[in-house]
């Protein structure tokens, strides 16, 4: 078994990740937590005691930083001289890696894996996994991982710790630091995340001026549903030519013709910065 030392591990994500490393054979866990709180999350679920940083980390094969990103800086640096050669530094999202906040260390591996999410259109019939939203309790889901440096042979071991930790897992992806920074924040925050505020908001303008709730949310959602089925290639369909004269003269009042700049690499390194 690989030993894991899991940073973080009584917080919101690092309980997510402690349950499915707590199903696995492959990876023996040790907990670190700073809060009285998180610690006796930790013990009510799996029964064990958090340890300090100094026994979790020693003969760490893999220490997994479930902390926030304006932390890792501080804390890998606190830790890296602890770390044994070989061992790998593992970081759930590559903004900090990406903005450089990781120490200098040539004999560790640095490695980034991150959960897609359980898709929008799926196959699930189990009740639990058609609510697991946000992946890792039931639903299948993808995850994108990153190799940042350390031998290739390391490679294996970051997708066995991603599958683990984000399980079940259907699909593994690899991409570059600069790749995953264009898919966060830029494509799925940046771009995703303020064009679905805006439908939001949308909607409550409609319900503002007289529309019931519960219509505009069925026929919103039900429109996000078809008509995104149908754009993002997961059925073969057409709109309407009314549907599309609207969607021609909709985008211009609605985008700037500009926006595709918000993933220029200049861009995406600011908004690296803003969140690290």
């Amino acid at each position: 078994m690989k030993k894991v030392a899991l940073f973080g591990a009584g917080g919101k994500m690092g309980m997510r990740l402690g349950a499915n490393l707590a199903k696995s054979t492959d990876f023996e866990t040790m907990h670190v937590e700073v809060t009285p709180e998180g610690q006796e999350r930790v013990r009510a679920a799996y029964g064990v005691d958090c340890v300090d940083p100094d026994t979790a980390l020693e003969g760490a094969d893999v220490i997994v930083l479930a902390v926030p990103d304006t932390l890792i800086g501080k804390i890998s640096h606190n830790i890296i001289d602890k770390i044994k050669p070989g061992a790998m530094l593992y970081c759930l999202d590559g903004a900090a890696p990406f903005a450089g906040h990781l120490p200098e260390r040539e004999d560790v591996t640095y490695f980034v894996s991150h959960p897609c999410h359980p898709p929008i259109w799926n196959d699930e019939t189990d009740p639990h996994a058609k609510r697991d939203y946000f992946g890792g309790l039931a639903a299948k889901q993808g995850i994108v991982n990153v190799l940042i440096q350390g031998p290739e042979s390391d490679y294996a071991l970051g997708d066995l710790v991603g599958r683990t930790i984000y399980a079940p897992v259907m699909r593994s992806h690899r991409v570059t630091l600069q790749q995953f920074a264009m898919l966060e924040p830029g494509l799925s925050e940046t771009v995703n995340g303020s064009l679905m505020m805006v439908l939001r908001q949308a909607m409550d303008e409609v319900v503002s001026r007289g529309v019931p709730y519960d219509c505009a949310r069925d026929f919103l959602l039900g429109h996000m549903n078809i008509m995104g089925a149908v754009i993002f290639d997961q059925h073969k369909g057409v709109f309407s030519d009314a549907a599309n004269k609207a969607i021609e003269y909709g985008i211009p009042v609605l985008m700037r013709d500009d926006w595709k700049r918000c993933l220029d690499d200049a861009e995406i390194a600011a908004s690296v910065d803003r969140i690290t």
